[in-house]
């Protein structure tokens, strides 16, 4: 079963960083798109940065120059590096994957659980 776990999430002051990480697990052929997206209380889920199998990045105004997605595709693993926090960045992180699987009914775009992140001012 493909499954996508994220952990790094915390409580933090403003202007702190933490790192996110999230690991693709199961009977994989290949992680294509990895994405980032967050969701506060009472808004919108909200996609915070993207990046592709060849490594180009994409990134929400907001977090731009403050946040820095990586990826290892030997691990499938996809990371968001997350520096100077401000409290608007509080929310809750969920990794997004799009899956290539040897069986056709794991094939698709997968989410993880959520890790929350919290920043305090």
């Amino acid at each position: 079963q493909v499954q996508l776990v994220e952990s790094g999430g915390g409580l933090v002051q403003a202007g702190e960083s933490l790192r996110l990480s999230c690991l693709a697990s199961g009977s994989i052929f290949r992680v294509n798109g990895m994405r980032w997206y967050r969701q506060a209380p009472g808004k919108q889920r909200e996609l915070v940065a993207g990046i592709t199998y060849s490594g180009s990045t994409n990134y929400a105004d907001s977090v731009e120059g403050r946040f820095t997605i990586s990826r290892d595709n030997a691990k499938n693993a996809v990371y968001l590096q997350m520096n100077s926090l401000k409290p608007e960045d509080t929310a809750a992180y969920y990794c997004n994957a799009d899956i290539q699987a040897p069986r056709i009914w794991d094939r698709g775009n997968y989410w993880g659980q959520g890790t929350q992140v919290t920043v305090s001012s």
